[in-house]
């Protein structure tokens, strides 16, 4: 059996959320965690950190217990589930907005359509579909303590299956609901047919086309397109290849490659994709081929960054403040030019101000890493078998003076990416924490589809800092607990006197950085 897995991972932790997302745009209006994302993709189980390759065989052990086909969801951004199955969710199509009560990581599958009837035969249940996938990707290999082929007997005996296979869904579902809850994980459940199908809607191009490469690396269209969508009107079918998207072929390419592509012009109204559409047995790329040109839906995006100089100290020391509210698609453009512009007005020491940030995109903060630190592990992800996967920052994008001492400033609202962005600042010696305990979310969570059209959303994995702590449930400790003045009074919010930068300097001196 071949299976396609879209992957995108979201770091996130309880939540009132609200999301529109679009390829190039992220706008929230979230008071907690909210979620954050990368892409992975490959038939080759590569793993990519923005422009460097990680190594095949680092990756493949990540992985290992996958034997079939990974590939990933051409889009970069955030999708919010609930953890409580009775919570109400609207999950997001080409124009749809984001609204959950707990957001989290997601990967979406599907079956390539050769083996749809293949696997319809195979798996006489949904529960037995869904029992093969916990079996296969859960975290816990104890299954909560439980022998989890017991488990399957005792809830497949349940479920009166006819001589011709056919039995009762409802009951199906039901029962499948009450063995992924056996777990006692909140965070993996069931997803219905509407909830799922709104996720295989999933779209950030902006046109209605979810795309995802298939077995050999050609970029197609992986879900039926949203009605009334452009992508709808424009004739693409499920099982069409884009064999080029603004003239740009994407054979080969990563998704991170054509997100990067379509993000640097996020407000071109525009997006032309050259369609191939094959026969049965064509299978060598010759075909009907035409170029569709689409309008994408946009939304407006918040600048995410505030900052100024918030003193001159007598010593020398020029204070900079930057303020990051959430980790949106504008974080990294407009930190760079904070950055610039407070060097340019001399700050020689720094303040970076995260209390109170959900999160966002995970690459926003892997990225964000990068202008600060060269080449160095950003965090790590570990999957079921404590395998580590580490996501570096990428060369050339520094933009501090290595000499610059950094604090830091964390509340029991700061998560997931801002956690991110923090333990990898501080493990990596380049920077202190100071301020309260951070949320604490580091589980990472997959959506898988069924065959009936329902979902299922399993934890698969988490993620460490640089030095190996693990957050989750506990959040980062700030090397320096100080009562600081409270985010939502202006004035009072930037206020940067008692912090002592010698201090932060001689602490950061005498760091240990974690060996690689």
């Amino acid at each position: 059996m071949k299976l396609t897995l879209a992957t995108v991972l979201f770091f996130s932790t309880s939540a009132q959320v609200s999301a529109f997302v679009p390829v190039g745009s992220v706008t929230t209006n979230s008071k907690l965690p909210r979620a954050d994302v990368t892409i992975t993709y490959s038939t080759k189980l590569e793993f990519h950190s923005f422009e460097e390759k990680s190594s095949e065989e680092h990756v493949r052990s990540l992985l290992k217990k996958c034997t079939s086909t990974v590939a990933a969801l051409v889009t970069a951004s955030v999708l919010c589930l609930p953890v409580n199955p009775g919570a109400q969710v609207q999950i997001p199509s080409f124009m749809e907005p984001i609204v959950g009560t707990h957001p989290a990581y997601a990967a979406v599958t599907s079956l390539d359509e050769s083996d749809r009837k293949e696997e319809a035969l195979r798996r006489s249940t949904v529960i037995d579909e869904a029992w093969t996938l916990v079996k296969k990707y859960y975290i816990d290999n104890t299954f909560n303590n439980q022998d989890w082929d017991e488990v399957r007997e005792k809830y497949e005996s349940r479920l009166k299956v006819e001589k011709d296979g056919a039995y009762d869904d409802e009951e199906a579902m039901k029962l499948t609901t009450a063995m992924v809850k056996s777990l006692g994980d909140k965070y993996s459940r069931v997803l219905d047919r509407a909830g799922y199908s709104r996720i295989q809607k999933f779209d950030l191009i902006g046109v209605g086309a979810t795309l995802m490469p298939d077995s050999n690396k050609r970029i197609m269209v992986g879900a039926p397109p949203v009605k009334g969508s452009e992508a709808e009107k424009a004739g693409i079918k499920i099982g069409d290849y884009i064999v080029a998207v603004n003239g740009v072929e994407t054979k080969g390419r990563t998704a991170f490659d054509i997100i990067d592509q379509i993000s640097e012009q996020p407000n071109v109204e525009e997006v032309t994709f050259t369609v191939l559409t094959q026969g049965p047995d064509d299978l060598e790329g010759e075909g009907y081929i035409r170029d569709v040109t689409m309008k994408r839906q946009f939304v407006e995006v918040k600048d995410p960054i505030t900052y100024k100089i918030t003193e001159k100290r007598k010593d020398g020391t020029i204070v900079g403040y930057i303020r990051i509210s959430e980790f949106n698609s504008l974080v990294k453009p407009k930190l760079e030019n904070a950055l610039k512009a407070l060097t340019v007005e001399g700050a020689n020491a720094l303040v970076l101000d995260l209390r109170q940030n959900p999160g966002g995109a995970f690459q926003s903060a892997v990225e964000i890493a990068g202008l600060f630190m060269e080449d160095k592990i950003a965090t790590n992800v570990v999957d079921a078998n404590q395998v580590e996967m580490a996501f570096r920052t990428t060369k050339g994008k520094v933009l501090v003076n290595q000499n610059t001492p950094i604090v830091i400033w964390l509340d029991g609202g700061s998560a997931s990416a801002s956690e991110v962005l923090a333990g990898s600042l501080h493990d990596q010696c380049k920077s202190i924490i100071m301020g309260s305990n951070s949320f604490g979310k580091g589980l990472i969570q997959a959506v898988y589809g069924l065959k009936n059209g329902s979902g299922l959303v399993l934890t698969v994995a988490k993620y460490v800092t640089p030095n190996g702590t693990d957050i989750q449930g506990h959040g980062i400790t700030p090397d320096i607990e100080a009562k600081l003045p409270t985010p939502l009074v202006i004035g009072l919010s930037t206020d940067t006197s008692k912090v002592d930068f010698q201090k932060v300097a001689m602490k950061l001196s005498t760091c240990t950085c974690p060996s690689e």
